[in-house]
């Protein structure tokens, strides 16, 4: 009967633990799903009051702490000007405790903007992520963007700002 009652008590644990680590998937998911469908409520709630935004793999632009309006005020000056997006992340592999948590995971941003040469630009590498929770909600203290290459019409980022 102990031996039952351990299992028991270890299946719990177990299933408890990765429902947590879901919970913290489902968001990042959320994230860019909602900037996908420009809902700027739903990505400014998922940042806290202060992140650290690392794009500079890709830029060369250093690492800067901004506030989730910068954030958004920055992807809402290029992400509308494409007549789509797609942002895909997979892969994670998640380490958390009750209040802090590090996510890894492969991105793929997919931009489509109808125009006289190629319509696609893709993007592909993998994010970093920190979070820690706050009053029952996990917030993202830290996003970086470890890129690795880039296809199609580079040139559309241009465009869709100018959109």
């Amino acid at each position: 009967m102990k031996n039952l009652i351990i299992v028991l008590l270890s299946l719990f644990t177990i299933t408890l633990h990765a429902q947590h680590m879901k919970n913290t998937q489902e968001f990042i998911n959320q994230l860019f799903i909602a900037a996908d469908q420009h809902n700027w409520q739903i990505v400014e709630q998922s940042f806290a009051s202060r992140v650290t935004l690392d794009y500079s793999s890709m830029t060369g632009t250093p690492a800067n702490e901004v506030s989730p309006k910068q954030i958004i005020d920055s992807w809402k000056g290029i992400l509308p000007g494409f007549d789509y997006t797609h942002h895909q992340v997979s892969n994670f592999i998640i380490e958390q405790n009750d209040t802090n948590a590090k996510i890894f995971c492969y991105g793929t941003a997919t931009h489509y903007l109808e125009n006289e040469k190629e319509n696609l630009w893709t993007v592909v590498g993998s994010y970093d992520f920190n979070l820690k929770k706050k009053e029952e909600k996990w917030l993202i203290t830290e996003m970086r963007f470890n890129f690795k290459y880039q296809s199609g019409n580079i040139a559309l980022s241009q465009l869709a700002i100018k959109n």
